[in-house]
């Protein structure tokens, strides 16, 4: 996924940039990087962050920076921000998003005179470079904003650092949230608004879908005014967003308690106790206990002071053995119980499995698992939710492919609906393999319940197929 945070100060701004950009230290695991405007022009720092923390890796940095005006990200692939001179002038650039016409757009640069592109180590072309490439193409900066939105196919959401402020871009349909935080001196521009609360800001006006805006320690200026389709992401609540993250004025936490209940009010097992898979299934199981009455506990606690980020090695099977040694078991709320399990999602499904192996080995009768969201079915195509390389990587896939054979991209439709046979079918085959005493998936018209929003202004590609 990937985070930003932009600051416009009247005096230095390095301090909120620093702690700003690490509040966004979940949504990426690949690269850290700053860049600050002051009397001595441009600065800008990069990182590796995949074994150490982003404050680590730049305390040094932050010791040597200064500026009134800066931009920050967490990037989970990319490194970035990039410092580009260009006919604008000189400015920095930094980028969340997905451009999936990226060959097309490429060869579109290069047909219109671009020389080249630097390559990063994996032989790929930097998307924050392209995207700048795409913005160069016009007569000023607001223009290729503008150009950019118009183009890219995926989601693309933009901060840009000048000497006079910063420009901030939500995606044209809104896939990722931009919101702005004000404070005496100045303001910031975040991905995720709790990220300046304790730095002193407090909620200005988050962007609407496409809204470009100017930011000054002065004024935030309107450029381009909202639009009125959005498509935000909906995963964004039921696993990436941190817990006190609100999108659409509707905090993470909630909407994931609203899961929890509504998975509670379908269900017809009794467990001695219910729990959730760290972090982010937690707050699904504290909503279903509520709604529930079953005692909520904690069979397992997670041990985090000295593991990397589970998600974080390029291996699938480190990844694993990682996940795993994280948790460390309670066998007193484990052995002898029925126990209800939530977590956010199952993906390929091979570490929760070894979790449920893991509880069983620990005495536990019975594992139930309840995931806070429907199956997933299609990779995503609008943001770096994952860069599996197959659809085929989806345990529902693996499942369906297998009952259906060359019948399978037909029948996705009613695989997608609880309604159907073929979806329990896919449900309890999923269970069987997993090792599972009972599976069942909250459902999509839950699940959009649980948000509230208008479901036209929600993105469900990946449960529903549906664009």
């Amino acid at each position: 996924m990937g985070g930003f945070f932009g600051v416009a100060s009247k005096n230095d701004c390095v301090f909120d940039l620093f702690y700003g950009t690490d509040y966004h230290s979940h949504l990426g695991t690949r690269r850290g990087g700053m860049a600050v405007y002051g009397k001595d022009g441009f600065n800008r720092a990069i990182h590796n962050i995949e074994n150490s923390p982003f404050r680590t890796k730049f305390e040094k940095d932050v010791e040597e920076m200064e500026g009134n005006l800066g931009i920050g990200c967490i990037s989970d692939y990319e490194p970035q921000p990039l410092i580009v001179r260009s006919h604008h002038g000189t400015y920095a650039i930094t980028t969340v998003g997905r451009i999936t016409n990226f060959d097309e757009i490429v060869k579109m640069i290069f047909d219109t005179g671009h020389s080249h592109f630097l390559e990063m180590s994996g032989g790929d072309i930097n998307a924050t470079e392209l995207v700048a490439a795409i913005i160069n193409q016009r007569d000023n900066i607001l223009e290729g904003i503008q150009y950019a939105q118009q183009i890219i196919k995926g989601s693309m959401s933009i901060l840009i650092l000048t000497p006079k402020g910063v420009y901030a871009a939500r995606d044209r349909l809104g896939r990722t949230p931009v919101t702005i935080g004000k404070k005496e001196d100045g303001y910031c521009v975040s991905f995720e608004c709790f990220a300046y609360l304790n730095l002193g800001y407090t909620d200005y006006k988050e962007l609407g879908p496409g809204e470009i805006v100017v930011v000054t320690p002065e004024v935030v200026q309107t450029l381009a005014a909202p639009g009125t389709d959005m498509k935000i992401c909906t995963f964004l609540w039921v696993y990436y967003g941190y817990p006190s993250s609100s999108y659409e004025e509707l905090s993470v936490e909630k909407m994931r308690y609203n899961c929890g209940e509504k998975l509670a009010m379908r269900d017809t097992v009794k467990p001695d106790i219910v729990a959730g898979v760290p972090d982010s299934g937690i707050a699904h199981a504290v909503g279903y206990a509520n709604a529930s009455g079953i005692p909520f506990s904690r069979p397992f606690i997670k041990y985090t002071p000295t593991w990397p980020r589970s998600f974080m090695p390029t291996k699938q099977s480190r990844r694993n053995l990682i996940a795993k040694m994280k948790l460390i078991p309670v066998h007193d709320l484990i052995k002898d119980k029925k126990l209800l399990l939530i977590d956010d999602s199952i993906v390929r499904g091979t570490q929760l499995g070894e979790t449920t192996e893991f509880l069983y080995q620990s005495g536990a009768k019975e594992v139930h698992i309840r995931p806070a969201c429907p199956p997933l079915l299609y990779g995503c195509k609008y943001l770096n939710f994952s860069r599996s390389t197959s659809e085929m990587d989806l345990i529902t896939r693996r499942v369906i492919a297998e009952k259906e054979g060359n019948n399978a991209e037909n029948v996705l439709a009613e695989y997608a609906n609880p309604e159907t046979d073929r979806y329990r079918d896919m449900i309890n085959e999923i269970g069987k393999k997993l090792n599972f005493t009972s599976l069942d998936y909250l459902r999509l018209d839950d699940m959009v319940d649980a948000v509230g929003l208008n479901p036209d202004h929600l993105c469900t590609y990946c449960w529903s197929g549906k664009e």
